[in-house]
Protein backbone atom coordinates (compact mmCIF):
# COMPACT_ATOMS: atom_id res chain seq x y z
CA UNK A 1 0.00 0.00 0.00
CA UNK A 2 2.77 2.61 0.39
CA UNK A 3 3.29 3.21 -2.88
CA UNK A 4 -0.62 3.80 -3.76
CA UNK A 5 -0.14 6.79 -0.77
CA UNK A 6 0.83 8.93 -4.09
CA UNK A 7 -2.57 9.36 -4.99
CA UNK A 8 -3.60 10.65 -1.53
CA UNK A 9 -2.83 14.31 -3.53
CA UNK A 10 -3.44 16.02 -6.85
CA UNK A 11 -1.65 13.45 -9.62
CA UNK A 12 -0.37 14.84 -12.89
CA UNK A 13 2.95 12.78 -13.53
CA UNK A 14 4.77 16.09 -14.58
CA UNK A 15 4.56 17.01 -10.85
CA UNK A 16 6.74 13.96 -10.43
CA UNK A 17 9.92 15.23 -12.91
CA UNK A 18 10.54 18.09 -11.51
CA UNK A 19 12.50 17.33 -8.19
CA UNK A 20 14.56 14.59 -9.69
CA UNK A 21 15.53 15.90 -12.99
CA UNK A 22 16.93 19.27 -11.09
CA UNK A 23 18.69 17.19 -8.48
CA UNK A 24 19.99 14.21 -10.81
CA UNK A 25 20.99 17.08 -13.16
CA UNK A 26 22.68 18.77 -10.61
CA UNK A 27 24.37 16.13 -9.72
CA UNK A 28 25.47 15.71 -13.69
CA UNK A 29 26.44 18.98 -14.32
CA UNK A 30 28.74 18.72 -10.92
CA UNK A 31 30.62 15.03 -12.35
CA UNK A 32 30.74 16.53 -15.67
CA UNK A 33 32.82 19.61 -13.87
CA UNK A 34 34.96 16.99 -11.87
CA UNK A 35 36.04 15.39 -15.08
CA UNK A 36 40.10 15.51 -15.09
CA UNK A 37 40.14 16.90 -12.22
CA UNK A 38 42.26 15.61 -8.79
CA UNK A 39 39.22 16.01 -6.40
CA UNK A 40 41.46 14.34 -3.22
CA UNK A 41 43.97 16.97 -3.76
CA UNK A 42 41.34 19.87 -4.08
CA UNK A 43 39.89 18.24 -1.56
CA UNK A 44 42.72 18.85 0.55
CA UNK A 45 43.16 22.27 -0.50
CA UNK A 46 39.69 23.18 0.55
CA UNK A 47 39.90 21.65 3.60
CA UNK A 48 43.59 23.69 4.26
CA UNK A 49 41.20 27.18 3.37
CA UNK A 50 38.23 26.52 5.21
CA UNK A 51 38.36 23.81 7.91
CA UNK A 52 37.14 21.07 8.50
CA UNK A 53 33.70 21.81 9.91
CA UNK A 54 33.17 24.52 7.36
CA UNK A 55 34.53 22.36 4.37
CA UNK A 56 31.50 19.85 6.15
CA UNK A 57 28.65 22.50 6.12
CA UNK A 58 29.61 23.50 2.56
CA UNK A 59 28.95 19.68 1.63
CA UNK A 60 25.80 18.60 3.92
CA UNK A 61 24.43 22.14 4.22
CA UNK A 62 22.87 22.04 0.95
CA UNK A 63 20.81 19.18 1.57
CA UNK A 64 19.07 20.83 4.28
CA UNK A 65 17.45 23.59 1.57
CA UNK A 66 16.73 20.42 -0.93
CA UNK A 67 14.73 18.36 1.92
CA UNK A 68 12.72 21.76 2.71
CA UNK A 69 12.10 22.57 -1.20
CA UNK A 70 10.89 18.50 -1.66
CA UNK A 71 8.98 18.92 1.10
CA UNK A 72 7.54 22.71 -0.39
CA UNK A 73 6.91 20.74 -3.75
CA UNK A 74 5.07 17.79 -2.25
CA UNK A 75 2.94 20.02 -0.08
CA UNK A 76 2.05 22.65 -2.36
CA UNK A 77 1.99 21.20 -5.66
CA UNK A 78 0.92 17.46 -5.12
CA UNK A 79 -0.93 18.79 -1.86
CA UNK A 80 0.24 15.09 -0.57
CA UNK A 81 0.69 14.66 3.43
CA UNK A 82 4.45 14.13 4.36
CA UNK A 83 2.67 11.54 6.15
CA UNK A 84 1.68 9.91 3.17
CA UNK A 85 5.08 10.65 1.28
CA UNK A 86 6.89 8.14 4.68
CA UNK A 87 4.84 5.31 5.21
CA UNK A 88 0.95 3.63 5.14
CA UNK A 89 0.66 3.82 8.19
CA UNK A 90 -1.75 5.89 10.49
CA UNK A 91 1.05 8.00 11.94
CA UNK A 92 4.98 8.11 11.44
CA UNK A 93 6.60 4.65 13.15
CA UNK A 94 9.46 6.29 14.90
CA UNK A 95 10.15 3.43 16.54
CA UNK A 96 11.31 1.91 13.42
CA UNK A 97 13.53 4.41 12.26
CA UNK A 98 15.71 4.06 16.07
CA UNK A 99 15.56 0.39 15.90
CA UNK A 100 17.21 0.40 12.84
CA UNK A 101 19.30 3.32 13.67
CA UNK A 102 20.61 1.86 16.58
CA UNK A 103 21.19 -1.90 14.48
CA UNK A 104 23.01 -0.16 12.24
CA UNK A 105 25.17 2.05 14.71
CA UNK A 106 26.07 -0.81 16.61
CA UNK A 107 27.55 -2.67 13.60
CA UNK A 108 29.54 0.11 12.65
CA UNK A 109 30.76 0.48 16.41
CA UNK A 110 31.65 -2.60 17.09
CA UNK A 111 33.04 -3.68 13.30
CA UNK A 112 34.93 -0.38 13.35
CA UNK A 113 36.53 -1.66 16.93
CA UNK A 114 37.58 -5.21 15.81
CA UNK A 115 39.48 -3.71 12.88
CA UNK A 116 41.15 -1.22 15.05
CA UNK A 117 42.39 -3.56 17.46
CA UNK A 118 43.29 -5.79 14.45
CA UNK A 119 45.64 -3.10 12.39
CA UNK A 120 46.12 -0.66 14.62
CA UNK A 121 48.87 0.83 12.75
CA UNK A 122 45.77 1.84 9.91
CA UNK A 123 44.12 4.29 12.49
CA UNK A 124 45.34 6.96 14.21
CA UNK A 125 43.76 8.33 17.04
CA UNK A 126 42.05 11.95 16.02
CA UNK A 127 40.26 13.31 19.13
CA UNK A 128 39.85 16.98 19.84
CA UNK A 129 37.40 17.51 22.01
CA UNK A 130 36.65 20.76 20.95
CA UNK A 131 37.18 19.98 17.28
CA UNK A 132 35.06 17.18 17.69
CA UNK A 133 32.35 18.57 19.63
CA UNK A 134 31.57 21.23 17.07
CA UNK A 135 31.82 18.19 14.53
CA UNK A 136 28.79 16.15 16.64
CA UNK A 137 26.90 19.75 16.88
CA UNK A 138 26.67 20.03 12.95
CA UNK A 139 26.64 16.16 12.14
CA UNK A 140 23.57 15.23 14.53
CA UNK A 141 21.64 18.36 13.13
CA UNK A 142 22.33 18.22 9.54
CA UNK A 143 23.29 14.64 8.80
CA UNK A 144 20.18 12.75 9.46
CA UNK A 145 18.45 15.70 6.81
CA UNK A 146 20.56 15.39 4.05
CA UNK A 147 19.99 11.27 4.30
CA UNK A 148 16.22 11.80 4.50
CA UNK A 149 16.18 14.19 1.81
CA UNK A 150 17.59 11.31 -0.03
CA UNK A 151 15.05 8.94 1.00
CA UNK A 152 12.03 10.98 0.84
CA UNK A 153 13.55 12.12 -3.02
CA UNK A 154 14.09 8.24 -4.37
CA UNK A 155 12.33 5.83 -1.61
CA UNK A 156 9.69 8.40 -1.43
CA UNK A 157 8.70 10.67 -4.13
CA UNK A 158 10.35 8.99 -7.41
CA UNK A 159 9.26 5.03 -5.80
CA UNK A 160 5.83 6.37 -5.42
CA UNK A 161 5.57 8.46 -9.28
CA UNK A 162 7.01 5.45 -10.90
CA UNK A 163 5.01 3.02 -9.25
CA UNK A 164 2.07 4.89 -10.33
CA UNK A 165 2.87 5.46 -13.60
CA UNK A 166 4.02 1.55 -14.78
CA UNK A 167 1.45 0.62 -12.27
CA UNK A 168 4.29 -2.14 -11.12
CA UNK A 169 6.41 -2.27 -8.04
CA UNK A 170 9.77 -4.01 -9.78
CA UNK A 171 10.32 -0.94 -12.00
CA UNK A 172 10.44 1.80 -9.35
CA UNK A 173 12.62 -0.57 -7.29
CA UNK A 174 15.04 -1.39 -9.92
CA UNK A 175 15.21 2.04 -11.43
CA UNK A 176 15.63 3.81 -7.74
CA UNK A 177 18.39 1.42 -7.04
CA UNK A 178 20.21 2.49 -10.20
CA UNK A 179 20.07 6.16 -10.04
CA UNK A 180 20.60 6.28 -6.55
CA UNK A 181 24.10 4.34 -7.42
CA UNK A 182 24.57 6.60 -10.15
CA UNK A 183 24.32 9.59 -7.93
CA UNK A 184 27.10 8.10 -6.00
CA UNK A 185 29.29 8.24 -9.22
CA UNK A 186 31.33 11.06 -8.43
CA UNK A 187 31.97 10.41 -4.77
CA UNK A 188 35.95 10.34 -4.46
CA UNK A 189 35.62 6.73 -3.35
CA UNK A 190 34.90 5.71 -6.77
CA UNK A 191 37.99 6.90 -8.36
CA UNK A 192 40.33 5.70 -4.86
CA UNK A 193 38.50 1.80 -5.06
CA UNK A 194 36.89 1.51 -8.58
CA UNK A 195 34.12 1.56 -10.78
CA UNK A 196 32.83 -1.89 -9.62
CA UNK A 197 32.06 -0.10 -5.90
CA UNK A 198 28.80 1.07 -8.02
CA UNK A 199 27.83 -2.27 -7.20
CA UNK A 200 28.05 -1.62 -3.32
CA UNK A 201 26.06 1.96 -4.10
CA UNK A 202 23.20 0.10 -6.31
CA UNK A 203 23.02 -2.84 -4.10
CA UNK A 204 22.59 -0.03 -1.27
CA UNK A 205 19.84 1.51 -3.21
CA UNK A 206 18.07 -2.16 -3.79
CA UNK A 207 18.41 -3.14 -0.18
CA UNK A 208 16.23 0.34 0.86
CA UNK A 209 14.13 -0.12 -1.67
CA UNK A 210 13.32 -3.97 -0.73
CA UNK A 211 12.47 -3.03 3.00
CA UNK A 212 10.39 0.11 2.36
CA UNK A 213 8.27 -1.64 -0.18
CA UNK A 214 8.27 -4.68 2.10
CA UNK A 215 7.60 -2.38 5.02
CA UNK A 216 4.91 -0.24 3.53
CA UNK A 217 6.92 2.35 4.22
CA UNK A 218 9.93 4.84 4.33
CA UNK A 219 11.01 4.75 8.20
CA UNK A 220 13.43 1.08 8.36
CA UNK A 221 15.13 3.17 4.94
CA UNK A 222 15.50 6.94 7.29
CA UNK A 223 17.15 4.93 10.19
CA UNK A 224 19.91 2.94 8.25
CA UNK A 225 20.86 5.70 5.82
CA UNK A 226 20.74 8.19 9.11
CA UNK A 227 22.94 6.03 11.10
CA UNK A 228 24.88 4.69 7.98
CA UNK A 229 26.27 8.63 7.56
CA UNK A 230 26.29 10.16 10.68
CA UNK A 231 28.35 7.51 12.37
CA UNK A 232 30.33 6.99 10.14
CA UNK A 233 30.77 10.53 9.85
CA UNK A 234 31.61 10.76 14.24
CA UNK A 235 33.82 7.99 14.32
CA UNK A 236 36.27 7.64 11.40
CA UNK A 237 37.27 9.45 8.51
CA UNK A 238 40.10 9.51 5.65
CA UNK A 239 41.50 11.38 3.17
CA UNK A 240 39.78 9.97 0.04
CA UNK A 241 36.08 10.04 1.45
CA UNK A 242 33.53 12.12 0.78
CA UNK A 243 32.89 12.96 4.49
CA UNK A 244 36.05 15.07 5.51
CA UNK A 245 35.49 15.29 9.51
CA UNK A 246 37.05 15.55 13.02
CA UNK A 247 36.30 12.09 13.88
CA UNK A 248 37.26 9.71 16.38
CA UNK A 249 39.88 8.12 14.31
CA UNK A 250 41.90 8.79 11.21
CA UNK A 251 41.72 6.20 8.72
CA UNK A 252 45.61 6.10 7.43
CA UNK A 253 45.41 2.72 5.41
CA UNK A 254 44.81 2.64 1.71
CA UNK A 255 41.18 1.46 0.42
CA UNK A 256 40.12 -2.12 -0.11
CA UNK A 257 40.05 -2.30 -4.23
CA UNK A 258 38.98 -6.12 -3.99
CA UNK A 259 35.93 -7.96 -4.02
CA UNK A 260 35.63 -8.42 0.01
CA UNK A 261 34.02 -4.37 -0.54
CA UNK A 262 31.23 -5.99 -1.76
CA UNK A 263 30.71 -7.94 1.31
CA UNK A 264 27.49 -5.46 2.86
CA UNK A 265 25.88 -6.54 -0.54
CA UNK A 266 26.08 -10.27 -0.56
CA UNK A 267 25.92 -10.97 3.39
CA UNK A 268 25.44 -7.82 6.16
CA UNK A 269 22.68 -6.90 3.68
CA UNK A 270 20.58 -10.61 3.79
CA UNK A 271 21.33 -10.66 7.30
CA UNK A 272 19.50 -7.30 7.83
CA UNK A 273 16.29 -8.30 6.05
CA UNK A 274 16.12 -11.57 7.74
CA UNK A 275 16.11 -10.16 11.09
CA UNK A 276 13.94 -6.97 9.66
CA UNK A 277 11.19 -10.02 8.39
CA UNK A 278 11.20 -11.66 11.57
CA UNK A 279 10.83 -8.75 13.87
CA UNK A 280 7.87 -7.50 11.94
CA UNK A 281 6.72 -10.41 10.08
CA UNK A 282 6.86 -9.85 6.60
CA UNK A 283 4.97 -11.87 4.16
CA UNK A 284 3.86 -11.67 0.72
CA UNK A 285 7.25 -11.07 -0.88
CA UNK A 286 6.26 -12.07 -4.48
CA UNK A 287 3.38 -10.00 -4.20
CA UNK A 288 4.88 -6.65 -2.28
CA UNK A 289 8.22 -6.72 -4.56
CA UNK A 290 6.77 -7.60 -7.96
CA UNK A 291 2.77 -7.49 -7.51
CA UNK A 292 0.72 -4.84 -9.37
CA UNK A 293 -0.56 -1.28 -7.85
CA UNK A 294 -3.96 -1.56 -6.33
CA UNK A 295 -6.73 0.33 -8.05
CA UNK A 296 -8.59 3.33 -6.18
CA UNK A 297 -11.21 1.18 -5.14
CA UNK A 298 -8.92 -0.43 -2.77
CA UNK A 299 -6.70 2.34 -1.64
CA UNK A 300 -7.39 2.60 2.36
CA UNK A 301 -7.93 5.96 3.63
Amino acid sequence: MYIEQGRKGKLGMWKYLFPPIGFLGLIGFNMLLSQGRDIETEMTQMIETFGKPLFFLLTVGPFVFFLAGLFFWVKVVHQQSIRSLTTSRKRIDWKRVFFMFGLVSLYIIVTTGILYYLYPEEFQINFEPQAFTILAIMAILIVPLQTSFEEYLFRGHMMQGLGLATKTRWVPLLVTSLLFGIMHFGNPEVAKIGPHIMVYYIGTGLFLGIITLMDEGLELALGYHAANNLITALLVTSSWTAFQTDSLLLYTGEPETGIEILIPVFVLFPIYLLILSKKYKWSGWKEKLFGSIKPVSQLEE
